[in-house]
């Protein structure tokens, strides 16, 4: 087993707590889902929000899945770059894992596609 990161992100079309937390609750279920892991090989989760979502702590989507009680998460707020993508969510998970660099499948749903055209699969 090694350590790996994977990335994600989506977004939203609205800031209202509700479509923030299913949003950050499916991204994350789908990154777990397509690396064939279990919330007891993530080490840790960082998630970062655009400055128009403040509806909410992302990160408390996490709590709603079984499993993930003991598993550490923050939120931190995405740089405010001019022209950068609204509404965004963007994930870190932290794994434990077999799967090498190459194998690990990044997730981006929604707008957020067009941030690693290169990840798609």
């Amino acid at each position: 087993m090694v350590m790996r990161a994977i990335r994600g992100a989506t977004t939203v079309e609205h800031n209202e707590a509700d479509i923030i937390l299913e949003a950050t609750e499916q991204l994350f279920k789908e990154i777990i889902e397509k690396n064939n892991l279990s919330p007891t090989d993530v080490v840790s989760v960082l998630i970062s929000a655009t400055t128009d979502l403040n509806a909410c702590f992302p990160a408390a989507a996490l709590r709603r899945i079984d499993g993930c009680m003991y598993v550490p998460v923050t939120c931190m707020q995405e740089m405010d770059v001019v022209g950068a993508l609204q509404k965004c969510i963007r994930i870190m998970v932290t794994v434990e894992t077999t799967l090498t660099q190459q194998e690990i499948i990044h997730v981006y749903k929604e707008k957020a596609v067009q941030l690693r055209p290169d990840l798609q699969n």
